[in-house]
This record gives C-alpha cells, sequence and structure tokens, in this order.
C-alpha cells in the first residue's frame, strides 16, 4: 500500500532530508586521500545526532554504522572500514536520518583526488540519470516512466544498470510502497499521484548489471568488479510535479562544484 503524504507531512520530510543533505555537506569537507571511511562515518553520526536526528541505517536490520560506504567496485551498502582512501577512488556515500517521525535518505558519489576521465564520465551520467528520472516524476505517469528514462541514458552510454535493487517509497519508515527499479518499460508500474514520495537512485555499472554480495553479509560489488556510481534524491509530488526534497548544495559548496538549477 503506497501511502501518500499530506503537505505538511513533506515539508517534515523536507527538514529530515535537509539532515543528511548537511550531513553530507559536511562529509564532503573532509573527504579524501588517506581519509579512513570509520572516521569519516564517526563525524556523520556526530552531525545527525547535533542537528537533532537519529541515524537511520544504524541499526537498521544489524547494520552497524551511520554510512554506507560503498568504494569503487562496490555498489552500494559497503560498511565504512579501516582502510584509507587513495587518490583515484570513487566513494558512494548513502546516509539516512530520523527527524520528526520522517526520514531523509540520500546519496551522493565522490571522486577522490584525481579520477580518470572514463570513471569520471561514469559519476557525471549516473548524476544525469537521477534527474531524467525524477523529471518523469509527473502525476499522471507511471513508475516505468522514470525507470526507463533512466535506463535508456545509461545504457545509451554502454552501462550496465543494477537490476538487483532499486529504488522505494519513503515517509516514516525508511523503505515503502513502491519499488522505483531503474530499469523497465515506459507506461508500465504505478500510477504517479500527488503526494507520493519516493528516493529515486540510479545504481550504474563501468560494466555488467550484474552483482554480487559479499561474505559481510551486506556489501554489494558489481560482479566483473569495474566501478559503480549511485546518486540519490528524496522527491515528492506536489502541484502534480516533482518537489526535490533533498540538496547537493551542501556538497557542491564544500567541493566548490557550481551549483546548477536541478541540484
Amino acid at each position: 500500500m503506497i501511502h501518500y503524504k499530506s503537505r505538511e507531512e513533506i515539508e517534515l520530510m523536507r527538514q529530515a532530508a535537509l539532515v543528511v543533505s548537511r550531513t553530507l555537506g559536511e562529509v564532503a569537507k573532509v573527504i579524501g586521500p588517506g581519509k579512513t571511511p570509520a572516521e569519516i562515518d564517526r563525524l556523520a553520526e556526530e552531525c545527525v545526532r547535533d542537528l537533532g536526528a537519529t541515524p537511520v541505517f544504524k541499526g537498521y536490520n544489524g547494520f552497524p554504522t551511520t554510512l554506507c560506504f560503498s568504494v569503487n567496485e562496490q555498489v552500494v551498502h559497503g560498511i565504512p572500514g579501516h582502510i584509507p582512501l587513495k587518490d583515484g577512488d570513487i566513494v558512494s556515500v548513502d546516509c539516512g536520518a530520523k527527524l520528526n517521525d520522517f526520514i531523509g535518505d540520500h546519496a551522493y558519489t565522490f571522486a577522490i583526488g584525481e579520477v580518470s576521465p572514463t570513471v569520471m564520465k561514469l559519476l557525471r551520467v549516473t548524476e544525469e540519470c537521477l534527474y531524467l528520472g525524477i523529471a518523469k516524476c509527473v502525476a499522471g505517469n507511471r513508475i516505468g516512466d522514470i525507470s526507463s528514462a533512466i535506463q535508456e541514458h545509461a545504457e545509451k552510454h554502454g552501462y550496465g544498470v543494477v537490476r538487483d535493487l532499486v529504488g522505494h517509497g519513503l515517509g516514516r519508515k525508511l523503505h515503502e510502497e513502491p519499488e522505483v527499479p531503474n530499469y523497465g518499460r515506459r507506461g508500465t508500474g504505478k500510477k504517479i499521484q500527488e503526494g507520493l514520495v519516493i528516493a529515486i537512485e540510479p545504481m550504474i555499472n563501468m560494466g555488467t548489471y550484474k552483482v554480487n554480495q559479499l561474505d559481510d553479509g551486506w556489501t554489494i560489488v558489481t560482479e566483473d568488479r569495474k566501478p559503480s556510481a549511485h546518486f540519490e534524491h528524496d522527491v515528492a509530488v506536489v502541484d502534480g510535479k516533482p518537489l526535490i526534497l533533498s540538496t547537493f548544495q551542501y556538497v557542491h559548496e564544500a567541493l566548490g562544484i557550481a551549483q546548477t538549477a536541478t541540484a
């Protein structure tokens, strides 16, 4: 069952989403070669709590940390460890926070130091996929319209679109209906209606779309061990149009990236 949100609930969700956005901005200030995922995770937990919220991922089905920290061929759900980041890595940092009984869930893939042009293209295209998907989150469309927009753009560049993991509805729970795949056919799936709130999160691989899970029971990696990128926004349907509740503004400010109209 899909739980459609009122304007008041969407505003509360925006506040939760912005806790995550601000936390990712603090991560952006310190992430770099030589830093360990574990120390960045500690900083993120402090930031979430200082903003009056609670980390959502920590303890979720036994997950041990505030951040999902997925490096290079790790797609999502990586556990922050003690191996320092190095020049040329890419890192998907995914964070969730609960505030006023609602949840924000938001991710950004960071380039560490000097990253190869081919990998930087993967990041750029994956972020483009996110915004192309968001543009289809319009009342009267269907979830498959979001999915197909993401898939078509990724595959046009020769990339693999992960099938085993999907975006999702969001609200008082971290995972609500509907599922939001990053692949599919136009005109299929649940109809998009006013008050829908979903997390749209393309997971795009340099090579095959196939993935495996590591023995830790969490970390998802590409089957061919080629890099993967992941960007995520929380999106509500307001007045029939997509309203992005989260923002990359704080990340971009920390990294010195010029802000765009969609970010």
